[in-house]
C-alpha cells in the first residue's frame, strides 16, 4: 500500500504545492479535495491528514490558493464524484465523465423528484442560476451527474451557482467527446477508483455504485 505524501514531499522535489497537486492529478487522473486515504489536495498542502473542516486548519489559506489555481486550470474539471466529495478530474477522463453524465440511465433518473426533473428540463434548454431556495434540487442533480455545476462570484460579491447541460458545457469549452459509451465509461472510471483504493487503502465510491439494477 502506498503512502500519500504531504507538503514535505513537494519541498523535497523542489515543487510548489499547486505544481505538486497538478502533477498528482495528472498522474492519478483524480484528486480529492480531502480524504483520509486517497490522494487529496489538503494533505498535499498541509503535510498531514486534515480532519474536519479544512477551513479550520492553520494552512487553510494555502489550501484555498491551490484550490483556486486548480479550479481555474484549463485541464481541470471539478465534480462531487468520489464518495460525494469534491474531486478534481484531469482532462484525460473527461470523455468518460461526459458519457456518464449525458446517459440519463435509471440510476440517475429513478427517484428524482418532480421539482428536480423540472429544474433539469430548464437546464437542458439553457444554463440556469438557481437561488439558494433550490439548493436541495441542485444537490439531487449533482449527485446523479445530470448537469455540470459551478460557483462564481457575482458583481455584488455574492456566491452564485450555475447549472448547465453537458451538451452546453461541451460546446462552451469546445470539448469534443470521443466514442465512449456510458457502459464503457463507467467501467473505466470504476477501474480507476478501484486501483486507487487498492494502492492507498481507500474506500472511494462512484455515484452509481450500489445503485445499478
Amino acid at each position: 500500500m502506498s503512502v500519500w505524501p504531504g507538503s514535505s514531499y513537494c519541498g523535497d522535489i523542489g515543487m510548489t504545492p499547486d505544481g505538486c497537486a497538478f502533477n498528482a492529478l495528472k498522474k492519478y487522473g483524480l484528486l480529492l479535495l480531502n480524504d483520509p486515504a486517497l490522494p487529496n489536495l489538503c494533505r498535499l498542502v498541509a503535510g498531514e491528514q486534515v480532519r474536519g473542516s479544512w477551513w479550520a486548519h492553520p494552512r487553510a489559506q494555502e489550501i484555498f490558493q491551490v484550490y483556486d489555481t486548480l479550479e481555474d486550470h484549463i485541464d481541470v474539471l471539478i465534480l462531487k464524484l468520489i464518495s460525494g466529495k469534491v474531486t478534481y478530474i484531469y482532462r484525460t477522463l473527461w470523455p468518460q465523465i461526459v458519457a456518464v453524465g449525458r446517459a440519463r440511465h435509471p440510476w440517475q433518473m429513478k427517484d428524482l423528484s418532480a421539482s428536480a426533473r423540472k429544474l433539469l428540463a430548464a437546464v437542458d434548454k439553457a444554463p440556469v442560476e438557481p437561488g439558494r431556495e433550490k439548493a436541495a434540487l441542485v444537490r439531487e442533480l449533482d449527485a446523479r451527474m445530470l448537469a455540470f455545476s459551478t460557483q462564481f462570484h457575482s458583481e455584488s460579491g455574492a456566491h452564485v451557482r450555475r447549472l448547465e447541460s453537458w451538451d452546453h458545457w461541451s460546446n462552451r469549452t469546445r470539448f469534443s467527446p470521443d466514442s465512449s459509451t456510458p457502459v464503457s465509461a463507467r467501467k473505466a472510471l470504476e477501474e480507476r477508483i478501484a486501483n486507487l483504493n487498492r494502492e492507498f487503502g481507500g474506500c472511494g465510491r462512484l455515484p452509481w455504485q450500489g445503485k445499478l439494477e
